[in-house]
């Protein structure tokens, strides 16, 4: 596919891509380095929820990757966003951890059980049947439904982890209702985050390891896409999807020389 303008922002996801397993992928440095040299705007994307910008750059740099907190974006902090522009100053129940807490008190919401505007499910290691079934009733009470992202299952070392989608199918068969995701593939992640660093979609290019949320979130927004095989969708996956990424390579480390 023929560029248009040239790339001018960066936005790319984090695992799969610049990491794997808590292990940098070769290149996820240079690539890193030389985004920071250019002084074009750029952003590290996830669709977790547990951890803060604070945390993630911390555990980055503990790997040898250096992403300052401001470039960081988190489906936490979109989520927030979301909420800060529909319900200012609002309440809500929350499932999750300091990565969405945290994000929701710098938005000035109150984290209650009793009566909240909004149900907001984001990632926890700690599920609780308890914490569910309150769920479950505050929002068969009217409360809105909101995940943080859609994502089924997540990585650990031991295995595959049930994640914030497969508990929202849960709530959502308790109760009929299902949740706004406000994470990828859904495009508010995307333009949220290029407005947060003044990017245009015409001008930024999304970096990604899964065609059904990265690519598909950056095509949605009307950005760019590369699909980099270091993640998720293996070069056998890519023609069970009926829309293509922009360029397909093997590694983040395929694309220094692009910035």
């Amino acid at each position: 596919m023929a560029d248009r303008k040239p790339i001018e922002s960066w936005l790319t996801d984090m695992d799969g891509v610049l990491i794997h397993e808590g292990v940098p992928i070769p290149g996820a440095d240079a690539f890193l380095k030389k985004l920071r040299e250019s002084g074009r705007p750029f952003l590290v994307l996830t669709n977790n929820s547990i951890y803060t910008q604070r945390d993630l750059h911390a555990r980055l740099q503990r790997m040898g990757l250096d992403v300052p907190m401001e470039n960081i974006w988190t489906s936490a902090l979109a989520t927030a966003q979301f909420l800060d522009d529909q319900r200012p100053g609002g309440s809500a129940y929350v499932i999750g951890e300091a990565g969405l807490t945290t994000a929701l008190h710098d938005i000035g919401y109150v984290l209650t059980d009793h009566d909240p505007d909004f149900v907001i499910l984001g990632e926890t290691r700690t599920y609780s049947f308890e914490a569910m079934t309150k769920a479950v009733r505050l929002i068969n009470d009217g409360a809105r439904f909101i995940a943080t992202n859609p994502d089924n299952v997540g990585p650990s070392a031991e295995g595959a982890l049930p994640a914030t989608g497969s508990v929202a199918a849960l709530i959502t068969a308790a109760t009929g209702r299902k949740p706004y995701f406000i994470g990828k593939p859904n495009p508010l992640m995307m333009r949220a985050g290029l407005n947060a660093i003044g990017a245009h979609s015409e001008t930024s290019a999304m970096i990604g390891d899964r065609m059904d949320t990265d690519v598909l979130a950056g095509l949605e927004a009307g950005m760019r896409t590369f699909l980099v095989l270091t993640g998720v969708t293996q070069a056998k996956d890519i023609d069970r999807y009926p829309f293509r990424a922009s360029h397909v390579v093997d590694s983040i480390a395929n694309l220094v020389e692009r910035i």
